[in-house]
């Protein structure tokens, strides 16, 4: 099995982790390997460039971008890369993370960034696992199973539910 990375993981700050670590379950679960980090729009706008222009040849099929504040991350690494990059808007600060998700969501035309919600981070991972599906017949199959799976959990939920109104 090769355990080179396929998806990316980039976070503006360390204190992104906390959300971040949400996706990286994912993967894990998954079993899709990602690499993971610290660059910032801002403060290594070089390195940022240089990590997204580089993500095709080092084997990366997706790119995720997780930022708060003004959150310019998912845009820039969208600008040096033909690969899809989803957004991953970080909540904090006075706007509770409102500032991330316009910032993310308001690409210009030509520079398109997939955006979940803030702090969404296991919807960003599963976005990128369902990518990586459309090309890999292993992942597809491990997402049906997780479908299933919460399809069941629902019926199992609604049962309970019809359950506890009977008469």
């Amino acid at each position: 099995m090769d355990t080179s990375p396929i998806v990316g993981i980039v976070m503006g700050s360390e204190s992104d982790l906390r959300v971040v670590e949400g996706a990286a379950s994912v993967l894990h679960d998954f079993e899709i390997p990602f690499e993971i980090r610290v660059l910032s729009a801002h403060r290594t706008p070089d390195e940022t460039a240089r990590w997204a222009s580089t993500a095709r040849e080092r084997g990366l099929k997706v790119l995720i971008a997780a930022a708060g504040g003004a959150a310019h991350l998912a845009g820039v690494v969208a600008a040096h890369t033909t690969l899809p990059v989803l957004g991953l808007p970080v909540g904090g600060g006075t706007l509770y993370g409102l500032d991330a998700l316009l910032a993310t969501v308001q690409m210009p035309s030509g520079v398109p960034v997939g955006t979940v919600a803030i702090n969404g981070a296991k919807n960003a991972a599963l976005l990128a696992v369902q990518i990586i599906g459309g090309e890999d017949e292993d992942v597809a199959r491990k997402l049906a199973v997780q479908k299933s799976d919460m399809m069941d959990k629902v019926a199992a939920m609604n049962a309970r539910v019809q359950k506890h109104f009977e008469r």
